[in-house]
């Protein structure tokens, strides 16, 4: 790997950053520590720094030259509401939550960039250093779009990294076009008519009304849903009753979705919406589904990956760069962003063994040896883009 001999130099100071951070967790639109911490280290690296954006957003810029052109890096700060049970040093200090998707080490990446590129400055133009919120289900990508976060910013092209367990440290993953799923959230509230439940004819029976649809339900994608195409409907929950001889009035079903195309994800919520109500209707029920589309599909430029790419295949070689990267069922809210301007989102390698399990584990850990690699992309990704002009 072509690490970058500067940013090598700090690496210690990345680990210890990196794990500060994680022994703090905060969870989304709380991130007043983390966004304070990073705030500082930008001050102090020489950037001009904005903070509030999206609540507790922060963004840090580097202007070189004269050039107008602008590139934005983002990544996010905050941690999910779990338990660690890991039993390291830098382990959580606060039960019930937990940087267990590696945020704190996509932070400590992009503050290692911007440590160089302010020590350097070998580019021309501006770049954006985008520390986002409230990443995990909180909405915190469309909280900075909405604050005016791409006006108040100006970028030709932003791109985003996150780690990706399993795959070895010095190699990076991603694909043009659709890569990781559109997700949304939905509840189906059905209302029956309560019952002795000795006498069952006296009432409608919310339970049995809630399996009949959670059945009809598996059949959206296999029939609805081009069988190229791909989907994904799971109900979560079920909710009902609070005794053993008591039919309920209501139940609750629960559940998520998800999807590459935003049409696909339009017609899944259509048939829940109809399937729930027409099911419900039939056994003498009333069912009321809200399905919410919580992030759109994240898409990448072709053109920004294939530009993303080439600047990683420079670092660690073209063979350690899968240009075809898998498909990711999971959602990731850096597709609000996406929406607004051209980019794209790559995956870097997190290697396995121990504390490399999936994330969202309670045993998860980022790995420190792929920080100086990630920062070291930031970095020439930017020289790159806003190379100086020949002398």
């Amino acid at each position: 790997m072509n690490i970058e001999p500067a940013i090598a130099a700090f690496a210690d100071d990345l680990t210890a950053w990196r794990r500060d951070i994680h022994a703090h967790p905060e969870l989304g639109f709380e991130e007043e520590r983390t966004a304070a911490i990073v705030a500082q280290r930008l001050r102090e690296f020489g950037c001009e720094v904005a903070t509030g954006i999206g609540k507790t957003g922060v963004v840090g810029t580097i202007r070189v030259g004269n050039n107008p052109r602008a590139i934005g890096l983002r990544a996010d700060m905050d941690a999910l509401p779990m338990d660690e049970t890991n039993t390291f040093d830098h382990r959580s200090r606060h039960a019930g939550r937990m940087h267990a998707c590696g945020h704190d080490g996509h932070t400590t990446m992009l503050l290692g960039a911007a440590r160089y590129l302010a020590a350097t400055r070998r580019f021309d133009g501006t770049v954006h250093f985008i520390f986002q919120p409230a990443e995990e289900g909180r909405g915190g990508a469309e909280a900075m779009v909405k604050d005016g976060l791409f006006q108040k910013f100006p970028c030709e092209a932003v791109f985003g990294m996150h780690n990706r367990p399993k795959l070895d440290v010095g190699k990076f993953a991603l694909r043009a076009g659709p890569q990781m799923a559109g997700g949304g959230l939905f509840d189906v509230h059905i209302t029956g008519k309560g019952a002795h439940g000795a006498r069952p004819e006296s009432g409608v029976d919310p339970v049995i009304v809630a399996t009949q649809i959670v059945s009809a339900l598996q059949t959206v994608i296999s029939r609805s849903v081009a069988p190229l195409d791909s989907g994904v409907i799971s109900v979560t929950q079920i909710h009902a009753g609070d005794a053993y001889n008591v039919i309920p009035e209501k139940a609750v079903l629960r559940g998520t979705i998800r999807a590459f195309r935003k049409e696909t994800m339009a017609l899944i919520k259509e048939r829940i919406e109809t399937i729930s109500s027409g099911i419900a209707r039939t056994l003498g029920a009333r069912a009321d589904a809200d399905v919410r589309v919580v992030f759109p599909p994240l898409v990448n430029d072709p053109g920004e990956a294939r530009y993303i790419a080439d600047v990683a295949a420079g670092i660690v070689g073209e063979a350690n760069v899968n240009r075809e990267g898998p498909f990711v069922m999971a959602s990731e809210d850096f597709s609000y962003m996406l929406e607004k301007v051209p980019g794209a989102f790559i995956l870097i390698g997190n290697g396995g063994g121990e504390g490399g399990c999936e994330v969202h584990n309670p045993g998860y850990d980022f790995n420190d040896q792929a920080t100086p690699l990630g920062a070291t992309l930031w970095a020439r990704l930017v020289e790159t883009r806003l190379a100086k002009p020949a002398s």
